[in-house]
């Protein structure tokens, strides 16, 4: 049993495909189904069942490719301990990024960190936070950029900075003259949405502490973006709460939408998150202070309340 045969058996898992397997592994089909057979004759079981189509795993085989990840991303970590004691900053580094910061953080710290750090190859991925924790468990993540705390005991979390929550409110709203917006004032009822799934929009009902009062016959709008969600309220389909950093690219004409909360400000906690087990650490503090150093200069706001990301 070789750690080559345990990757190309995880990889056959990952595609339910031999072709597309073998082209992940930069190998011809005929030597990754070579090296699969002969483990399985060596175990004397059978890890595929090849007559369901796509392939499947047979019930023993679902057990050996749970253990062969933690082998395989094992065997990784015996690089990663070289180059973290070389202090070498390199390698293949698998990052996922929540949504709502993906559009606004990465075009600020991708370049300077690639300038950085041009031995580092990110591989970058636009995930909900649940789909986040899930790959970072499994193994198919590095670390990742989200909202926090998460209160996951397997995950760390690193803070990067707080976002203040901005409402967006259309002209002709009932709040749209108030100078400042009173979380109080929030109403549930009249607020634009984020489809589920994305820990915004739980921010948003967190904050609300209004979604109790919400019947489902009432009219409600959401959607899979925050651009659509402004959109949505120049309609004067009603008002909406964006992320800080979304603000900043706002037109003229729509900034005089924008109105900030009294203090303290809610805002959410964004940090990069990973593995308690992780070894990448290197990697790790290198795009820590990277961020840092550049959002430090985008988010003044010191009085803020934290609020949320998980529904409640």
């Amino acid at each position: 049993m070789t750690i080559t045969q345990l990757y190309y058996v995880l990889a056959v898992a990952e595609n339910q495909n031999f072709t597309k397997a073998a082209a992940k592994c930069f190998v011809t089909q005929p030597t990754l189904s070579m090296q699969i057979q002969k483990l399985e004759d060596q175990l004397g079981v059978q890890i595929f069942d090849r007559s369901k189509k796509p392939i499947e795993l047979t019930n023993i085989g679902r057990k050996i490719v749970t253990q062969a990840r933690n082998i395989v991303n094992e065997s990784y970590r015996i690089q990663d301990i070289v180059d973290q004691q070389k202090g070498f900053i390199g390698g293949e580094f698998k990052l996922g990024i929540i949504p709502t910061v993906m559009p606004t953080l990465l075009p600020m710290f991708l370049k300077s960190f690639i300038k950085k750090h041009p031995k580092v190859k990110l591989k970058i991925e636009e995930l909900t936070t649940e789909e986040i924790i899930t790959r970072i468990k499994d193994g198919h993540l590095d670390a990742a950029i989200a909202a926090t705390p998460l209160e996951d005991d397997s995950i760390k979390e690193r803070v990067l900075y707080f976002e203040p929550f901005v409402s967006y409110i259309p002209k002709g709203h009932r709040l749209h003259n108030n100078n400042k917006i009173d979380v109080s004032e929030l109403d549930i009822n009249d607020m634009l949405l984020l489809e589920d799934g994305h820990c915004f929009r739980d921010g948003v009902i967190n904050l609300c502490k209004a979604f109790k009062s919400h019947s489902d016959d009432q009219f409600q709008l959401e959607s899979g973006s925050i651009e659509t969600l402004i959109k949505l309220s120049n309609e004067g389909l009603g008002m909406t709460l964006l992320p800080y950093l979304h603000t900043l690219d706002i037109n003229d004409k729509e900034k005089g939408n924008l109105h900030y909360f009294n203090e303290p400000s809610p805002a959410r906690e964004v940090s990069i998150i990973y593995h308690k087990s992780e070894l990448k650490m290197h990697i790790i503090e290198a795009l820590q202070d990277v961020i840092s150093g550049i959002i430090r200069g985008a988010i003044a706001f010191q009085n803020v309340k934290i609020i949320s990301p998980l529904a409640k």
